[in-house]
């Protein structure tokens, strides 16, 4: 056991040695952006994440090297990190590093933003933008996606975000380190995990400093459901599943006729020209570079969902593993055949979860606000208020590319798939699907999956993210017309604004955004670009991340990691489903790399969403009705966090028509900003 906990232990020293990482990349890119435009093409991002691939390696080695300490020696330097900074972790002390009074990288604005033909020195403020032009610059990518900031002032920034997420993380990593000595204190209470349920004493007093509640009700208990199983992808999962629509769709598998009428009472051509049947596509998966590292291994699976005409359900019909046997399995099979396809499925849905939203939400929010960091004065309100949304959004990539993608990090360690193949997954999405401004707008992207308001079949009867989602997004937009009126009382007025004007030909131009708006001139538009930041920061990104992982989205037996074993070759040549789930010293990693991720402390404090907007610092320079329309949002928030912590079970064991109690997107809980 003791060279698998020194694997995660290794994680916590890199995670303290980010900067030292990361100072080994900077010299690299400023190298490279003096040899370079700052325009970065798609290609060059691709060569330029080949060239990081090499430069991870030996980035972690050296962590590596230097964290060459005994696990109680990690364990103490940790807990003594973390006391001095637990105290930092109050609902008083924390604030944003580029609207705070101690850390800002540029000299304090003076006076009240203003747009800038309301500005008394333009040319002073034109003069400030062109400075940090020349100092916040392009450079290559770091873990993959888009270019990463670079030149003095964003060497700065990166810096600043850094040295913040390492503050808040000690108290998380002292958690983590005392809850490990504790699981692994007295492991014949796991009974050797023999059996499925054994998996579930993982949790049982257990994982308490991080994960005070347990895991989420019903999650262990209730695994074996359908229903379960059908509602994860409504709910902490729900950037994959898509209707089908039989004009312009085709079915990609077969269900026989008969087995599918069993199950549903409809044949899979009837539920499809019906408008009922949903597909799930994994496949993509199959091509990618398997790890070097252990045995571990995945499926590539695609799979069908139906809503039953009868009781309205969203439930699973049909998973095909794509390797092995490439069998179809169907709720008709063996229970444990049933239960390990659908296992399978979630291996390959976690690892799409993971690396998909590193493209969908911080890479997309950084690039953007790249754009506006070199172009927008900081006297400008929007700058302002994306200042405080895009809370230590820099400090993700260099983390992905010292923990996550590196030799020795947590893919290479607990994945199926290699590294560096993680890293190439995340930036495939970005560039082909995820990195999409306009078109992963919240209510698009649901409309365009066919999730909401579809023009073929029935309603969803019940989708939990967009009921959560959509009162948080509401709230956003109100506050956001707000803002917007109060500094435009025009549409003329955005159109005149040449700071925003410039933003907008940056964002098209030299950060080359993808689908971002070609003009900004109505006010509504500003409104839907600055809604789709911070729900970019926020709900979209902590539904599948942050507190969800050790809670819900990766708990055991149910949601592996990997597999340890390879996809059967045929049906019914399954005696024991636990040789495919870890053996007790991966499934500890692989609850620790999980809990790394967590944020729970954080409930209750000023870092929460419901305190998005409300920062003293900010607000003191904006207008009245921005600060009315701030409170306006605090109070919604926490009316809403009110409703999402009396959820329970109803009297058939369901919430919001699940088996389990789903309460990620409790504003008075989740962190704004994009954290981890």
């Amino acid at each position: 056991m003791t060279p698998h906990r020194f694997s995660v232990a290794s994680l916590f020293v890199l995670l303290l040695c980010i900067a030292t990482v990361y100072s080994a990349i900077l010299p690299r890119q400023a190298s490279s952006a003096k040899s370079s435009s700052s325009r970065i093409s798609s290609s060059k991002a691709s060569s330029s994440s080949k060239a990081l691939s090499s430069s991870r390696v030996s980035s972690s080695s050296r962590a590596s090297s230097s964290s060459k300490v005994s696990s109680s020696k990690v364990s103490s330097k940790v807990s003594s990190s973390s006391k001095a900074s637990a105290s930092k972790i109050t609902s008083a002390s924390i604030s944003n590093p580029r609207t705070g009074s101690t850390t800002s990288a540029t000299p304090s604005v003076s006076g009240a933003y203003s747009i800038p033909q309301k500005d008394a020195a333009p040319s002073k403020r034109a003069d400030a933008i062109t400075s940090k032009r020349n100092n916040f610059q392009y450079g290559p990518p770091v873990a993959g996606g888009p270019a990463f900031p670079n030149g003095t002032l964003g060497n700065t920034l990166v810096s600043n975000d850094i040295s913040s997420l390492q503050a808040e993380t000690n108290k998380q990593q002292s958690a983590s380190s005392s809850d490990t000595a504790s699981a692994n204190a007295d492991i014949s209470k796991y009974n050797g995990l023999k059996t499925l349920d054994d998996y579930t004493l993982l949790y049982d007093d257990e994982w308490t400093a991080t994960l005070s509640q347990g895991p989420i009700r019903g999650i262990l208990a209730n695994y074996t459901q359908d229903l379960l199983f059908s509602m994860e992808r409504l709910s902490f999962s729900p950037y994959q599943i898509r209707r089908l629509n039989s004009s312009k769709d085709k079915l990609n598998f077969q269900v026989d006729d008969k087995i599918a009428k069993n199950i549903t009472g409809m044949t899979l051509q009837q539920l499809f020209t019906s408008g009922r049947l949903f597909y799930s596509d994994y496949r993509d998966q199959a091509k990618l570079k398997t790890t070097t590292n252990g045995a571990r291994y995945s499926a590539a699976v695609d799979a069908y969902f139906y809503i039953n005409q009868t009781s309205g359900n969203f439930l699973p019909l049909a998973i095909r593993t794509n390797q092995g046997g490439s069998l179809v399995y169907t709720p008709a099979d063996t229970r444990d055949d049933w239960l390990l396809a659908k296992i399978m499925y979630n291996v390959c849905d976690l690892w799409f979860a993971q690396w998909e939203h590193l493209a969908r939400t911080h890479e997309v929010v950084q690039i953007v606000y790249m754009a506006a960091i070199r172009t927008l004065s900081d006297t400008h309100p929007v700058k302002a208020l994306l200042d405080r949304l895009m809370y230590q959004v820099f400090a993700i990539q260099p983390l992905a590319a010292s923990i996550l993608f590196a030799q020795g990090g947590a893919v290479d360690i607990s994945f199926p798939y290699a590294y560096d193949a993680a890293q190439e997954y995340s930036t495939g999405y970005y560039f082909n699907r995820s990195g999409a401004f306009q078109s992963n707008y919240f209510l698009t992207d649901l409309k365009n999956r066919g999730l909401i308001n579809s023009t073929t079949g029935p309603a969803l009867k019940n989708f939990p993210f967009y009921e959560d989602a959509s009162v948080i997004y509401s709230a956003m937009r109100v506050f956001m017309t707000s803002f917007v009126g109060s500094y435009y009382s025009a549409d003329s007025e955005v159109l005149a604004d040449k700071e925003i004007q410039a933003w907008v030909k940056e964002c098209n131009g030299a950060a080359k955004v993808i689908d971002f708006p070609a003009a900004i001139a109505k006010k509504d538009t500003l409104v839907d670009v600055l809604t789709h930041m911070a729900h970019l920061s926020s709900t979209a990104h902590h539904t599948v991340n942050t507190n969800e992982l050790i809670s819900a989205s990766a708990t055991l037996p149910f949601h592996p990691h990997s597999l340890y074993q390879p996809a059967p070759k045929q049906k019914r040549s399954v005696s024991n489903l636990t040789t495919f789930l870890p053996p007790f010293e991966k499934a500890q990693e692989q609850i620790q790399i999980n809990a790394l991720f967590s944020r729970n402390y954080l409930a209750g404090t000023n870092r929460t969403l419901s305190h998005m907007f409300d920062d003293a610092t900010m607000l003191s320079k904006m207008n009245a009705n921005t600060k009315t329309a701030a409170a306006t949002f605090k109070s919604a928030m926490d009316s809403f966090s009110s409703k999402v912590k009396g959820r329970k079970f109803d009297t058939k064991g369901l919430s919001q028509g699940m088996p389990f109690v789903w309460q990620a997107l409790d504003p008075n809980v989740m962190p704004f900003g994009v954290t981890v």
